[in-house]
């Protein structure tokens, strides 16, 4: 997917896209036409980096909801001539988890328009598994014959249709149909299922790993046959090993870390740092010192991964390096540092921000150490990667870590965190916005109230707050 453009952090559009909860509150303040030409940008665009992990559907469709949008916008899209040449979920699937939302929300043309996408358009799948949560039998029932129409009767539509059946995210839709009472839907139905069930069951039994009884070198010559191949195996690789080495073999496996080839290397490093050997942590700094990209990449992983004294030992000392061992070694701190590393954490989350930005990956550790060892004085930071970064799971990590850092977090973001995109956020502000505030209480009453809302957030809020009882 293509890296989407981000608006400022400032403007609507670019609340929007980042799922803040100032984005609603923004939005139900501005112009109305303004408000739904932002969220149609925002759906019809999707604006997540990662867009199988960050959460914006319900976000959005509570929007839709209180700006009483229509959706003409939203069926242009779907129906476009674009839907035939770009089959990409990405394309749609916003769009479509945004409708089930609003149907799970009495919206009937939102339903109608699912149903006539699941018919015709190119990201069925997507758009059934939105209707088998929120449509009746009867609706599914209709969309059988156009949904089987798309598979072809000879043996290459027939394994289609199998494949299609076996990865069905939601199956109530073919489980109706392998009921239904015209044969020729059913019939099928229960041939494709079968065929999916003997596919997953063949798959299991071709098995192509590595196997227990192989020898050291074997396991080596297959992660450097795998990196050839494009596919780094030495972490499955590292997981043979414990299988197949014994003592006897230590010193194979040391040679590998210091001068093996590329997939042997990376395997021995994991191997070593797994299992605690006194040499790993010598040989992780000569590997992030000497070998290629893919080594060093190798060998800070497999740092990080230690969990030993020793380890946050030479992480304190690794933590002023300039290089990818010196980010490693703040990270490990962050998160098995002690309060006496306070300082080596803050400079790493401040080296982070300056030298990468505000959507580095390696803020989401460090982030959370801050948080983790009550650093007061990386509020401020914290304040800005929150306003400014596109990742809303980072920005829910910066929310946890303001509530331990903040002393202003409960009268301050606590309360738009309420309306946030990510149900992780708005649960850490249901424990702990300021109820002082007007908007406070009548936002957790509605919350408490809402069917699509989140288990866990609906149960921090009643603990706060009942439908006849003051907010404590």
């Amino acid at each position: 997917m293509f890296d989407p453009f981000i608006a400022p952090s400032g403007t609507l559009l670019g609340l929007l896209q980042r799922g803040r909860g100032d984005g609603t509150l923004h939005a139900l303040t501005a112009p109305r036409a303004e408000a739904l030409a932002a969220l149609n940008h925002c759906v019809l665009r999707d604006p997540r980096r990662d867009w199988q992990v960050e959460n914006r559907s319900l976000y959005y469709a509570r929007l839709y909801l209180d700006l009483n949008g229509g959706l003409d916008d939203i069926e242009a899209h779907l129906f476009d001539v674009e839907d035939a040449f770009d089959t990409e979920e990405c394309r749609t699937g916003l769009a479509l988890a945004v409708l089930g939302h609003l149907a799970s929300y009495g919206r009937r043309d939102a339903l109608e328009l699912l149903r006539r996408y699941a018919a015709a358009g190119s990201n069925w799948a997507w758009a059934l598994d939105e209707l088998a949560l929120r449509d009746d039998d009867a609706g599914l029932r209709a969309l059988a014959a156009p949904v089987l129409a798309r598979f072809g009767t000879d043996a290459e539509g027939e394994a289609e249709l199998a494949a299609a059946v076996r990865d069905a995210f939601e199956p109530r839709p073919w489980r109706l149909w392998a009921e239904d009472p015209r044969e020729y839907v059913s019939a099928r139905v229960r041939a494709a299922q079968e065929a999916g069930c003997f596919d997953r069951w063949q798959r299991q039994m071709r098995s192509g790993g590595p196997r227990p009884g192989w020898s050291v070198q074997a396991v080596f010559e297959w992660a450097q046959q795998g990196l050839e191949r494009g596919s780094a195996l030495h972490v499955p690789a590292a997981r043979c090993l414990v299988a197949v080495a014994g003592p006897e073999d230590r010193p194979e496996i040391v040679r590998a870390a210091q001068d093996g080839t590329e997939g042997a290397r990376c395997t021995a490093l994991r191997y070593l740092a797994d299992s605690n050997d006194p040499d790993a942590l010598g040989l992780i700094e000569t590997a992030v010192a000497t070998g290629t990209t893919t080594v060093v990449e190798a060998a800070v992983d497999a740092f990080e991964r230690m969990r030993s004294f020793a380890a946050v030992e030479r992480a304190r000392g690794w933590a002023h390096r300039r290089d990818a061992l010196g980010a490693a070694a703040g990270r490990m701190l962050a998160c098995r540092g002690a309060r006496k590393d306070s300082d080596l954490v803050l400079g790493a989350l401040r080296e982070a921000v300056r030298g990468e930005g505000c959507d580095a990956p390696t803020l989401w550790t460090l982030v959370d150490g801050a948080g983790r060892l009550g650093i007061v004085c990386a509020a401020p930071l914290l304040r800005h990667i929150y306003r400014e970064t596109a990742s809303s799971h980072l920005r829910g990590r910066c929310a946890r870590a303001l509530a331990a850092t903040d002393p202003s977090f409960p009268t301050g973001f606590a309360v738009e965190c309420l309306w946030d995109c990510e149900e992780a956020t708005r649960e850490i502000a249901a424990r702990h916005a300021e109820t002082g505030d007007a908007r406070v209480v009548e936002r957790l009453r509605r919350l408490a109230a809402d069917p699509a809302e989140e288990d866990d957030v609906q149960t921090v809020v009643r603990s706060r707050i009942g439908p006849d009882t003051t907010a404590r």
